[in-house]
């Protein structure tokens, strides 16, 4: 991941002091990720930059095989323990499994952390029998989020830290020669897993500095600019300007924030 000598991204560090609390599976997402894996139960599914196995833990509880890569020591201390779960120390770029000895290989929130993508893909490629499945994010994608309006410089950084859609499919075509398509995740409202975009109706969630610790998009800006962002969201919130301007979303119960799928079967 993204350090010349080690692959591993500090960031990822920094995120993961807090992350076993606040980034718990969603129900379905880990359903959607089944899906797209398309393996039988007890089949055997490598998950590529497994953080803390948050979502493993959820699919091995499913019935499936699966081996954690992870280089962060800081999510290696809070990873989840299930007799399907085999954790093993390794890079994205260098993935330390044997040639197709995986059904299936998952990245799930973790293709932007890593150092050399291309290489990446090109490792699942190696390890994987079957489909390649990421979920990630792209603010091409969409119109510009209220989330935008407080936080422009999160907003401005995920260009440059999120690879387009289009050049993630060209890069696993090129390497798989399978067909990759993409598919539009909406955001339910009630998110168990508090990524960058999961408070799209609860914007009170960006006011707690515990909670933005655990979302790279916000590790990796300046946190002066973000402090005085979260005071005027907070004077918003209570003088009701919030409500006044975005307060239609309350009646919706999902929201497309330019998270996908990408499955390359």
């Amino acid at each position: 991941m993204r350090n010349e000598n080690s692959m591993t991204n500090p960031i990822y560090d920094q995120i993961g002091l807090n992350y076993s609390k606040y980034r718990k599976a969603d129900r379905r997402i880990v359903q959607m990720i089944i899906n797209y894996l398309d393996v039988p139960v007890n089949g055997i599914i490598g998950d590529v930059g497994a953080g803390t196995g948050n979502y493993s833990q959820a699919i091995a509880e499913e019935g499936y095989k699966i081996k954690c890569i992870e280089p962060s020591g800081v999510m290696l201390s809070q990873k989840k323990m299930h007799q399907n779960i085999k954790w093993i120390i390794g890079d994205a770029e260098k993935i330390p499994l044997e040639t197709k000895s995986m059904d299936a290989v998952m990245a799930i929130l973790a293709f932007h952390h890593f150092y050399h993508p291309e290489k990446a893909i090109e490792e699942m490629a190696r390890v994987s029998k079957g489909n390649i499945v990421l979920f990630t994010f792209d603010p091409r994608e969409v119109d510009t989020p209220w989330i935008a309006d407080y936080f422009p410089e999160v907003w401005e950084e995920a260009f440059a830290f999120f690879s387009p859609l289009s050049e993630i499919k060209k890069q696993i075509e090129s390497v798989t020669d399978k067909k990759v398509t993409s598919h539009v995740f909406e955001l339910p409202h009630d998110l168990t897993d508090y990524f960058a975009a999961a408070g799209w109706r609860r914007p009170e969630m960006y006011l707690d500095p515990i909670v933005r610790s655990c979302m790279s998009a916000f590790a990796v800006v300046n946190q002066n600019k973000i402090e005085q962002s979260v005071k005027n969201l907070k004077q918003d919130l209570e003088s009701g300007h919030w409500e006044n301007q975005y307060g239609y979303l309350n009646t919706q119960e999902s929201f497309d924030a330019g998270y996908r799928f990408i499955v390359s079967s």
